[in-house]
């Protein structure tokens, strides 16, 4: 019988049970961090409003700035929250794989890579949405050995 893998040991983090995000109140505890989070992920990218819209799932630019105003007083879906995550394990797959200028250019240049074809990652991922976000996720994992 296969046993399952140990789940690594790092101290403050906990990676043998992930955020039950269908829970509103796992969600309402995350939420105000991820919109930081996000938001300065998207300041380090440069993204415009719209991009960064495109990225949360195309919400409203009325809400965009109610977040960024009131994130406390936010309680984002599951959806939202799993985009954010991704960006989040985007951003840190980048900075592991490049160093910091480079990383924070990467995902606005064009890329000649056969998933891009020409496109930039962020163009991708806008265009695909969340599949696509998972993607890219994945490709910077095998970049860096999967770790």
């Amino acid at each position: 019988m296969n046993a399952l893998p140990q789940a690594p040991v790092v101290a403050g983090y906990r990676f043998d049970e992930a955020a039950d995000l269908t829970d509103a109140g796992e969600r309402d505890r995350l939420s105000a961090a991820a919109i930081r989070g996000f938001l300065n992920i998207a300041a380090r990218w440069e993204l415009s409003e719209p991009q960064m819209r495109a990225l949360l799932g195309g919400i409203a630019s009325s809400t965009l700035h109610a977040w960024r105003t009131h994130p406390k007083r936010t309680k984002l879906s599951q959806d939202t929250l799993t985009r954010i995550s991704l960006v989040v394990g985007i951003y840190k797959a980048l900075h592991i794989y490049f160093g910091d200028p480079w990383a924070d250019r990467w995902v606005t240049l064009g890329n000649r890579g056969s998933l891009f074809a020409g496109r930039s990652p962020l163009e991708f991922m806008m265009r695909h949405g969340q599949p696509g976000m998972v993607s890219v996720r994945r490709l910077l994992d095998s970049w860096r050995g999967g770790r």
